[in-house]
């Protein structure tokens, strides 16, 4: 079983565009079997808009536990809200209160109050979900307003889509990563076999996919390089293929601006599509993505 991920250094750039391509073909490249499909960009999802997914399956996914006060039990003394370094503790009213949103769960109040008034509890951080599509099954979650531990939760989306991959006898795993280098980036990018990183001709992209190189680097993870809408600016595409050539990374693909990929989104589907419109093949983006993914695939299973 092989592990794809999708990644960008900033957002924006055509990564779930091409994902989504990419699961249209994988149903054509292995019709006897199921792809297993991830989106490990826990804070922003949007695979589903494209895929239509119909939700089979619910989890609650529980971050940091989060301070709780017990009134019956607490005598304000003031000792918890001296030591708390968020300001997640005030006075109201001659009585304690714990803000929730303010609380970072580090447990100090738990652990000084002298009346154990205080009780360290799960909180709700998010929702992650098993949905089915026509492309395969889909792993995807929501991160909760404001809440953190995007890495944990990407690792949860990606433990259920290899036992799903496991459980049918899947040969792969598409991840639609998160753009950036941060933890939910490190969470999707860790024992992947391959890496994509989906990029275009402007300053920032080339900057951040720079930036994400060197961490992949890190990881030491196989990289292949995607420059999309290259045709906007054949200068910084060049300058983008030269930083590849020094450093032996393989420019697996090259996509054009076409407003066919816009219209594709319009209508909540892929470029490449198994829906009720049929394959988009006289599109100049999905010929160049048809391309990008006979690379791919001979990367991984050639």
């Amino acid at each position: 079983m092989k592990e794809l991920l999708v990644i960008s250094g900033k957002g924006g750039t055509g990564k779930t565009t091409i994902v989504g391509a990419f699961a249209g073909l994988a149903k054509d490249s292995f019709p006897t079997e199921t792809t297993v499909l991830a989106d490990c960009d826990v804070d922003a999802a949007d695979l589903h808009l494209i895929l239509n997914p119909s939700v089979r399956e619910t989890k609650e996914f529980f971050g940091l536990k989060r301070a709780t006060l017990d009134p019956a039990k607490c005598n304000n003394c003031g000792a918890c809200r001296a030591v708390c370094r968020f300001d997640a503790i005030a006075e109201h009213e001659n009585h304690i209160k714990i803000e929730p949103i303010s609380c970072e769960g580090c447990a100090v109040c738990f652990h000084i109050c002298p009346n154990q008034a205080i009780s360290m509890k799960d909180v709700t951080a998010g929702r992650w979900f098993v949905s089915d599509t026509v492309y395969g099954p889909l792993v995807h979650a929501k991160l909760g307003v404001a809440e953190e531990n995007s890495g944990k939760l990407v690792m949860e989306v990606r433990r259920e889509a290899r036992r799903i991959a496991e459980t049918l006898g899947s040969s792969l795993i598409i991840c639609d990563g998160p753009p950036g280098i941060g933890c939910p980036v490190i969470s999707s990018m860790s024992g992947v076999d391959l890496a994509l990183i989906v990029t275009e001709p402007t300053v920032a992209g080339i900057h951040d996919m720079e930036r994400l190189y060197t961490l992949a680097e890190g990881f030491d993870v196989e990289l292949a390089v995607c420059i999309n809408k290259y045709d906007l600016d054949y200068e910084i595409s060049a300058d983008i293929e030269e930083f590849c050539r020094k450093r032996n990374i393989d420019v697996a693909g090259r996509v054009p601006f076409d407003e066919e990929v816009v219209k594709a989104l319009g209508r909540g589907e892929p470029i490449i599509s198994l829906g009720h419109t049929g394959r988009v093949s006289e599109s100049p983006a999905a010929k160049a993505i048809e391309q990008l993914w006979a690379e791919i695939f001979n990367r991984l299973f050639v």
